[in-house]
């Protein structure tokens, strides 16, 4: 491996955009990009300067020139294409949702740790500037015991029934893509669950709409969370201990405003982002800082920790009544 990590993307769509437009403006390197459509391959790596388009996935994981992978096709592929990288030997970073079940999430972390080779989620929240503020001013006693974290994520996103968030051959679903980040953010500061209660309402298609869960933590902390790709929303968050609270503005999922409370709700401190870009490039450091110590997983989002979130969200969707070809024979 090179001094500098070349990047690939397994993926040429629009959060490969995303994710492309912020590594190149923050000096990271993309070396290749890979799609089924060759043509749509080289329009993504003339649109980005990327040197080199694959036609086809197997080419990029094989590609000498390639340090890491980034797959970010569609939920139903995440699994099949962490493990063609894993395969082939190259470290992976997997759009989140990771895969679409916990049972494909611990069949990825197998086959990773099996072969030595690093695999991450991209759930670029957890390495966010506000989210590192908010884990200190818990960890510094700021809030003395946290007692609650609340979080909305609406956005009213395609009602195509034909689409890809409405259709259950791609694993859609307000969970998969939408709710991840509520699970993931209450996991991350609180811990997994004991007890988890949910109730939504399903698209006509049977996929997730809109979903509200409570989450029991370590020592009764509670979380509460509520999801929907069927309107806008707030997008806010909050986390309330004893001693005080933190509001997060919306997006409360990204790089963004948080201002600490005392208990008295007078304003003690506000975090202001300094954004040079969405920030989605902090998880392609951290997966960069790993190589080069030599880890296969990161101690920031553990493969376990993936799983965790997997097993919340199945449960979620259980609860609610939204089965995807994917939960054929698994176990709840």
């Amino acid at each position: 491996m090179t001094d500098r990590i070349r990047w690939g993307l397994l993926g040429a769509g629009g959060i490969a955009g995303v994710f492309a437009e912020n590594l190149r403006t923050e000096g990271l390197h993309l070396q290749a990009v890979a799609a089924r459509d060759g043509a749509k391959a080289q329009a993504f790596a003339d649109r980005f300067e990327i040197p080199t388009a694959h036609a086809g996935y197997e080419a990029l994981v094989a590609d000498p020139e390639v340090d890491a992978i980034y797959v970010n096709t569609t939920h139903n592929f995440h699994a099949e294409h962490a493990l063609l990288a894993i395969r082939a030997g190259k470290p992976v970073l997997v759009e989140k949702a990771f895969t679409v079940t916990a049972a494909q999430a611990r069949q990825v972390a197998d086959a990773a740790r099996a072969a030595g080779v690093f695999a991450m989620e991209a759930m670029w929240t957890r390495f966010l500037p506000s989210t590192d503020f908010v884990r200190a001013r818990i960890a510094d006693g700021s809030l003395g015991e946290v007692r609650a974290v609340i979080t909305d994520h609406s956005q009213k996103l395609n009602p195509d029934p034909n689409g890809r968030l409405h259709n259950p051959q791609l694993a859609g679903g307000a969970l998969l893509d939408l709710g991840v980040y509520n699970v993931s953010f209450a996991l991350d500061l609180l811990g997994v669950p004991s007890e988890i209660v949910a109730r939504g309402t399903l698209a006509a298609t049977g996929v997730d709409a809109e979903v509200a869960t409570t989450l029991i933590h370590a020592g009764g902390a509670l979380s509460e969370s509520h999801t929907t790709m069927l309107s806008a929303g707030p997008s806010r968050g909050a986390v309330i201990g004893t001693d005080g609270f933190l509001e997060l503005d919306g997006a409360f999922y990204n790089w963004t405003t948080v201002r600490r409370y005392t208990g008295r709700q007078e304003l003690a401190e506000t975090f202001e982002p300094h954004r040079t870009s969405r920030g989605m490039h902090f998880q392609a450091l951290e997966v960069e800082r790993c190589l080069r110590e030599g880890l296969t997983e990161s101690p920031r989002l553990t493969l376990d920790d993936s799983i965790a979130v997997m097993e919340v969200l199945d449960e979620l969707r259980r609860q609610v009544g939204c089965v995807l070809p994917e939960d054929a024979g698994a176990t709840h």
